[in-house]
């Protein structure tokens, strides 16, 4: 938690007891079902609430903003981003029950109004959004494949132009030249000190 308040001091007392209430939570329901690797609930706030929050120092996402997550495995990223963004919506989907069971309850026990969870694949949602997001889910040229026609060609409002905004680690150079539109790669590290962050980007895509 110490980490949350340092990169992000503007949060509200009610956002910082949203964000307390994440570990012990995830510890509860991570005994009943494996939502999150047992050695990561060790690093839960850097690894899954801060890795998530990269995507807020890239946009700051504006009232009314629409942001689907797809494949959100336990609710990451779009869970703290719905504490950090009270008046943006977000649709949090995954092809798998247990997990969609999480996130559900996740959303009921912090009172998030502007969060909705459901077990759908990507290729079955026919609505459109201002933001996808996800957390390195598939290559990203398939990610593509399956966001691009899901975002809101006209009427964008943020401070960056409608599209994708995907947490991806490593080397994926090539992945991004196949996926041949117009791109920006942020580097984490540019965000926080910490080495995991190290060779972690959020990369947007128009």
């Amino acid at each position: 938690m110490d980490k949350i308040r340092k990169y992000f001091p503007d949060l509200s007392n009610q956002q910082l007891e949203k964000f307390e209430m994440l570990k012990p939570f995830y510890e509860e329901w991570n005994a009943a079902i494996n939502v999150i690797s047992r050695k990561d609930m060790d690093s839960f706030y850097e690894r899954h609430v801060l890795h998530s929050m990269a995507i807020a120092k890239v946009l700051r996402f504006k009232k009314r903003t629409e942001i689907l997550d797809i494949g959100t495995g336990g609710g990451f990223p779009g869970i703290p981003l719905a504490i950090m963004f009270p008046k943006a919506n977000f649709h949090l989907v995954d092809s798998i029950g247990k997990k969609i069971k999480v996130v559900k309850n996740a959303i009921g026990y912090l009172g998030l109004k502007n969060a909705k969870a459901e077990q759908i694949r990507a290729e079955q949602i026919h609505k459109s959004y201002d933001f996808v997001v996800s957390r390195a889910v598939t290559a990203l040229p398939k990610f593509n494949q399956w966001a691009s026609y899901k975002i809101r060609k006209k009427g964008g409002f943020n401070d960056i132009p409608n599209g994708i905004l995907y947490l991806k680690g490593g080397d994926f150079e090539d992945e991004l030249k196949e996926v041949n539109r117009p791109n920006k790669v942020y580097p984490i590290s540019d965000f926080y000190d910490e080495e995991f962050f190290d060779t972690k980007f959020v990369v947007f895509i128009r």
